[in-house]
């Protein structure tokens, strides 16, 4: 998969910044397209848990928003397949009824022909006037890629089969990095301005200052091994340790260790691995069973302070597991470079961290490319998850980026760190 470095765009000609999409375009696409490789009929109907559409629903939607906001709304098109529009809305159907598809053929076909079809508008797009759009349809994109990556570790999960694949061979290391480090009291640059492209997502802006008292950070994710010593101490039969709503999900789910746990025959492999499949409960126990607590989201943006200025020199070198480079998880601190300026490792990449804030607008907040995108998960119901995973793309990954998810949510590929 090519990544290419967005080009200076204060400075880059409607050229350069063609030549940026288009092969952006393709080389995101190459990678959707790669999963559904062997993909049964069954896999891509289905619907594997409430809270998620079937493959094939993702792959529809992300053709139909392509055409909307390119093919109609840029160029001026007509809907080129109106039987579609209400199947694959994110406000059509519920999600319990998306399972009535076109066959696998038939989506792939559909995928090719906007493709086609946008491809063609690009070649005479005013790009100076609308990059915004493309950069956010390429990030749409992408995090429907990760939603149809934790789709198949569902199926799996439900075919009582591993998610977590293979160990894969990682470069030897002299230690893993343990402890905290202290961060001091500092304001930090919360969001993503717009210039350097308009890649920044509308709940990224507008960004403004926070001031964040100091505190102290876990260098690395919790590990597998870490967690196991709150599964071994009863962590998930103890009251004590869980929120009121924590304990009552609890009680309904039924559950005595995270979604995407290894075998105990491949534990050894995984226990300096970040743990995987936890959702904002499950975080929070852990943190008060080692007395410690979530960072807010302004504490774990300032943590991860120095790694914005490398990103690209990171991606391209791959020093961040993301772009489902590995298919799973790694061992934390595996990449000496991609370390931020306080010295905290996988902030970027691997497994996507909770925080302890609700997921809000920012003061002066503005909704693009529609209202529903954003502001109408700004219901202090979701919590903000930073960082990435080793299933995000790389263009839908940024220290900024704000990922949002409700508390009892464990099917992403997520894990946490603490502060105190």
């Amino acid at each position: 998969m090519v990544f290419l470095a967005l080009p200076d765009t204060e400075s880059a000609d409607e050229s350069q910044l063609r030549n940026y999409f288009q092969t952006t375009l393709d080389s995101c696409r190459h990678g959707t397209l790669a999963l559904t490789d062997g993909i049964s009929p069954t896999v891509l109907a289905q619907q594997s848990h409430p809270d998620f559409s079937p493959i094939g629903w993702h792959l529809g939607h992300i053709a139909s928003t392509e055409s909307l906001w390119i093919l109609e709304h840029l160029a001026h098109q007509p809907c080129p397949f109106p039987s579609y529009r209400t199947l694959f809305a994110a406000d059509g159907l519920p999600k319990a009824q998306r399972q009535m598809l076109p066959s696998l053929d038939e989506l792939l076909a559909f995928l090719a022909e906007i493709r086609q079809r946008t491809l063609a508008y690009l070649d005479t797009a005013p790009l100076a006037n609308q990059r915004r759009l493309w950069h956010w349809l390429v990030q749409h994109e992408c995090q429907h890629n990760e939603t149809i990556s934790l789709v198949m570790a569902l199926h799996q999960t439900q075919g009582q089969t591993t998610p977590l694949g293979t160990p894969v061979a990682t470069h030897p290391q002299k230690m893993i990095p343990t402890g905290m480090v202290f961060v001091p009291g500092n304001s930090v640059y919360l969001g993503l301005e717009t210039k350097g492209g308009d890649i920044a997502l509308d709940n990224e802006q507008p960004a403004h200052w926070v001031t964040v008292a100091p505190y102290q950070i876990d260098r690395t994710p919790v590990t597998c091994e870490q967690y196991y010593q709150f599964m071994a101490a009863g962590g998930y039969q103890d009251r004590q340790w869980w929120c009121d709503a924590g304990w009552r999900w609890l009680q309904t789910a039924n559950v005595n260790q995270p979604l995407y746990w290894p075998d105990q025959e491949v534990f050894a492999a995984f226990r300096h691995r970040p743990v995987c499949g936890v959702n904002w409960y499950e975080a929070s126990a852990y943190a008060r069973f080692v007395g410690k607590r979530l960072p807010t989201e302004a504490e774990w943006a300032l943590a991860a302070s120095g790694l914005s200025a490398k990103l690209s020199m990171l991606l391209q070198t791959e020093q961040i597991n993301c772009n489902h480079r590995l298919g799973q998880t790694t061992t934390v601190g595996l990449n000496e470079y991609a370390v931020s300026d306080y010295g905290c490792y996988d902030l970027l990449g691997n497994v996507w961290e909770w925080t302890n804030s609700w997921f809000r607008p920012y003061p002066g907040f503005e909704a693009y490319p529609y209202r529903g995108y954003s502001a109408v998960y700004f219901d202090d119901c979701h919590r903000v998850l930073r960082g990435g995973s080793w299933a995000t793309r790389s263009w839908a990954l940024r220290p900024s980026f704000r990922n949002w998810y409700e508390p009892h949510v464990r099917e992403l590929f997520m894990g946490f760190r603490c502060v105190r």
